[in-house]
């Protein structure tokens, strides 16, 4: 009884601010890591549910209590932002699929579109990192129009908003949409041959291929888990998703095909539905099920470390392999530039440094495990590789990634040898690097043990 004589906006603002505080406290946990924080994602995706049918249910009274549509705008996008990350620590294509859903109806009811718009900057703000975080999601759904359109739409924003907000500083954005213009020019005619997933409809079964000389078919073993990393300076990246760490990450998923193809597509439901996290979601078509297909193997889960020191990269191996199934292989992709002597400088780069676009987007994929690498001066990056001399050094005559700034000798340098302690468990290794062939051949002695290195 007392409860009913709260009034409903007090019950509103109160969802919000538990919802605020249990959002912060996943937000940057890392994506990595299997069932650790499973806990906390429930309970936050349970005060979102509350909360969205709450706005729903009351959306007149909330209006008229002062509600602004921009605030419902950022509750959906925060449940988006959720979704992916759940994604991101599954690799389940259903939670990619609801964070799309959310972003496109906050897109297509313009929720931030609000008259204030343009006198606000953190309003404004909140709007251009929304649509740079629906990019990511529709890159890596490979919703091509959608994200032209997208880009579109950031240009004429944050043209806007340098036009309205003449006292502030807009060039990171700007240097958001030189990124993902690169990105697409880069990118966009490879990907218009073909789907880089797996395609049961267009490439070969299975159960066709041959196995690696070592893999040992008694085991049943399946890859589970996969580490994609990258450390160049200058490389083409949106965010903290790099080209190559990009397409390695489509090529370690299915294309849905099977049931998904003999399947009707689902027709649009009204009124709230409710997600498979328990979080409803906006009127839509289900687009969930168009990428579930109960004939193909789960995803592998994927770990993407964009530029991590060498200690958080053994750091996160270590984590994944201790955890790995039974019956898991772990997939390894390192893209770094190398070195294969024992003293000397690769060539440096010319480029200036420039804030990086993760920064001021917010955390969109993955969490900021890498400050030990981005706290060093704007002058550390300006080369790829350090001069070190290998006196001295137990591993001098091994080659290395260089996966640091310059300056740190062997501090930054990834040898074949800091790999072994973890060929104790099953290993599929890709290096791309100029100096992957030392990687093959400081791991030659462990070749039983290792399912096959592959280097490019």
């Amino acid at each position: 009884m007392a409860q009913n004589n709260i009034p409903i906006s007090e019950i509103y603002w109160s969802l919000v601010d538990k919802a605020d505080r249990k959002f912060s406290r996943v937000r940057d946990l890392p994506h990595y890591g299997r069932a650790r924080y499973d806990s906390y994602f429930h309970k936050v995706f349970k005060i979102y549910t509350q909360l969205w049918k709450f706005q729903q249910e009351n959306r007149q009274k909330l209006v008229e209590a002062g509600l602004k549509r921009w605030e419902i705008g950022e509750i959906a996008s925060r449940i988006a932002q959720l979704y992916y990350g759940q994604y991101l620590r599954t690799s389940e294509a259903s939670y990619l699929s609801e964070s799309y859903i959310f972003y496109e109806a906050i897109l297509s009811r313009e929720y931030f579109k609000d008259g204030s718009s343009s006198q606000d900057l953190n309003l404004a703000n909140k709007q251009l990192r929304c649509l740079a975080r629906f990019l990511i999601v529709c890159l890596v759904l490979n919703r091509r129009d959608m994200v032209f359109q997208l880009v579109d739409h950031l240009k004429v924003l944050v043209d806007e908003c340098k036009r309205n907000f003449q006292e502030a500083d807009f060039r990171d954005w700007k240097q958001v949409v030189q990124e993902i213009v690169r990105y697409l020019k880069v990118d966009t005619a490879f990907m218009n041959i073909r789907p880089l997933r797996y395609s049961l409809v267009l490439d070969s079964n299975p159960d066709t291929l041959q196995y690696p000389f070592s893999f040992d078919a008694k085991r049943g073993l399946r890859l589970r888990d996969a580490i994609l990393s990258s450390y160049h300076h200058n490389e083409v990246k949106f965010t903290e998703l790099t080209l190559d760490t990009f397409r390695m990450l489509q090529c370690l998923e299915w294309e849905p095909s099977g049931l998904f193809y003999q399947s009707n597509k689902a027709s649009s439901g009204n009124g709230s539905t409710i997600a498979q996290s328990g979080a409803p979601g906006p009127n839509r078509n289900n687009h969930s099920q168009d990428l579930i297909d109960p004939t193909l193997p789960p995803n592998p889960r994927k770990a993407i470390l964009y530029r991590p020191a060498v200690t958080h990269f053994i750091a996160v191996l270590a984590t994944i392999c201790e955890e790995l199934p039974s019956d898991g292989v772990l997939l390894i992709y390192l893209s770094a530039s190398g070195k294969g002597g024992q003293v000397g400088q690769l060539p440096s780069s010319s480029g200036t440094y420039m804030k990086t676009t993760e920064s001021i987007v917010g955390n969109i994929q993955s969490h900021d495990m890498t400050s030990d690498v981005h706290n060093t001066s704007p002058s550390s990056f300006r080369n790829d590789s350090p001069t070190y001399s290998s006196r001295g050094n137990p591993r001098n005559n091994s080659g290395c990634l260089w996966m640091g700034s310059r300056g740190n000798g062997g501090i930054n340098c990834l040898y074949p040898s800091d790999l072994i302690p973890f060929t104790r468990r099953p290993l599929f290794l890709i290096i791309n690097s100029d100096c992957s062939q030392a990687f093959k051949a400081g791991l030659s002695t462990l070749e039983s043990r290792l399912l096959d290195p592959f280097v490019l």
